[in-house]
């Protein structure tokens, strides 16, 4: 590393503080060599600027506030903003800003109540838990340390009850509660927590190993780098419970090889021999069986949907419920038959819903059999259509009740190849399956990234943007649909050899 002027180190904002609490190195690194930090995913940006979104909405609670800016602005100038801005009498402030003994914060919200100044917290979850009190807490202590009063302390989150009915009513999507003590009581442990990452921070780097922290309470950003070590074929490949993979770790067992077999399950048993020994298992019997369970007219149905969208975008749902936008629909109407295709993408931001199980209860007829790929999350996207549109109840129900899961051979093992790595997932199957389709390459290739491209699509406002982007989610939801067909006439094929 690189010698650093360390005289400084000590400013902390809220942001680094939270994060030296998860891990000390962390915080190190961020600080020092931050150019080791992982690449951002789209993902990770989009729930930043969920959270962005979400706490714009809550300003709603106290209309009218005052807001310092921090784009482009030092931290010196939004400090100076504030305490003109409370000087001035404003009742209600967004973003103010202080700092305390080298510590920095921002408060989403500070209003003025009847008992004094109130300090709110906003949150895009859905409760409250003990990072958010340990954030509070921090900010409780620069804000008074400061020279303001905070009388009451408040976590602003999420109430997923809310169900939506024209405008968005802000003072019922969230939830305020009240944490004054818990944050009073963690003030002592603030002190000594911003005492020792001082401390550390005036050292060599933390020789601190991986551990349950790299993903808790927030994925770390630096887990490239402080895992660059550990090998593909780590216990850390291991899938389901019922097995500490950190304890063995620290055992010093490493490798899927080193494993003791007699602490496994059945299914992870068989992924270790499976993978150590580069073979395929099959259960001609049990996927024979699970064939004979489905019947023509044969429909391969998916559904692409919103995600993790915490303002409910229409009437009538809630927040983080999912809303699809799309589906794709593969036919056979006899075995050997013709395959014929269906599919439905929302034109624009405006409510899908309607159109799209308009569509598909007309595109289905009554006796199909409908094969998808994880019946549980496709059967809730169609109760939630049904209670929606109570008119499409009987169609809907049926469609649900003649639901076939193909994740099943291989959720079971029926069929099980080295290279799955434990899982079961379509993205994982296909690949090994067919390895002529593959989502490698293609602009959209999960369900996170479709809904992103969905939002993406709407709000372009170039008509040539749209429709790459809509030519994109054909093909991926298109491609969840064919694999399934191609993944049955593998399975038949493995049956017949």
């Amino acid at each position: 590393m690189a010698k650093t002027d360390k005289t400084k180190s000590g400013y902390l904002s809220k942001s680094q503080f939270i994060r030296g609490l998860q891990c000390h190195k962390a915080l190190y690194l961020y600080k020092y060599q931050p150019e080791l930090m992982d690449e951002t995913p789209e993902s990770r940006k989009q729930l930043f600027q969920t959270g962005l979104d979400v706490g714009i909405y809550a300003h709603g609670l106290f209309p009218g506030g005052i807001e310092i800016p921090f784009e482009g602005v030092s931290i010196s100038e939004q400090i100076e903003q504030t305490k003109n801005a409370i000087e001035a009498g404003a009742a209600t402030l967004y973003e103010a800003s202080f700092s305390f003994k080298q510590t920095f914060a921002k408060a989403d919200i500070l209003h003025c109540g009847k008992g004094g100044w109130e300090l709110y917290e906003v949150k895009a979850s859905t409760g409250i838990e003990e990072v958010h009190i340990n954030d509070v807490a921090s900010q409780y202590y620069v804000l008074n340390g400061a020279g303001l009063h905070i009388a009451k302390a408040f976590l602003v989150h999420i109430d997923n009850s809310y169900i939506r009915n024209g405008d968005i009513e802000v003072k019922k999507l969230f939830s305020a509660e009240d944490i004054t003590d818990a944050v009073k009581l963690k003030q002592p442990f603030i002190v000594e927590q911003l005492k020792s990452m001082r401390e550390m921070l005036q050292g060599e780097m933390p020789a601190i190993d991986i551990g349950e922290y790299c993903d808790a309470p927030y994925p770390c950003d630096f887990k490239g780098y402080c895992w660059k070590d550990i090998p593909e074929d780590s216990v850390f490949m291991l899938r389901g419970r019922g097995v500490n993979k950190f304890e063995l770790y620290r055992e010093g067992i490493l490798c899927l090889k080193d494993i003791p077999t007699g602490i496994l399950n059945d299914k992870q048993r068989l992924q270790v021999e499976a993978f150590l020994e580069k073979k395929e298992v099959v259960n001609k019997d049990a996927i024979r069986e699970f064939i004979s369970s489905l019947w023509y007219p044969l429909y391969f149905l998916d559904f692409e949907t919103t995600f993790m969208v915490p303002i409910p975008l229409f009437d009538g749902t809630r927040p983080y419920q999912e809303v699809p936008f799309q589906y794709s629909l593969h036919c056979l109407e006899k075995e050997g038959g013709e395959l014929t295709h269906y599919e439905y993408l929302a034109p624009d931001s405006s409510d899908p819903r309607r159109e799209l199980i308009k569509n598909l209860v007309e595109q289905i007829p009554k006796n199909a059999c409908v094969l998808v790929y994880n019946k549980t999350f496709e059967a809730k996207i169609l109760n939630y259509l049904k209670d929606w549109f109570p008119k499409y109840k009987a169609r809907i129900e049926n469609i649900v009740n003649n639901l076939r899961d193909l994740m099943v051979p291989f959720q079971q093992q029926h069929f099980y190849h080295w290279e799955l790595e434990g899982s079961y997932s379509l993205k994982y199957v296909l690949p090994v399956l067919v390895p002529e389709l593959s989502y490698d390459e293609m602009e959209v290739s999960d369900g996170g990234e479709a809904a992103n491209a969905y939002f993406q699509m709407c709000a372009a406002d170039d008509p040539k943007e749209k429709e790459r982007i809509r030519a994109a989610l054909l093909k991926y939801c298109g491609l969840d649909t064919l694999g399934m067909v191609r993944i049955l006439e593998k399975l038949k094929e493995l049956c017949r050899g």
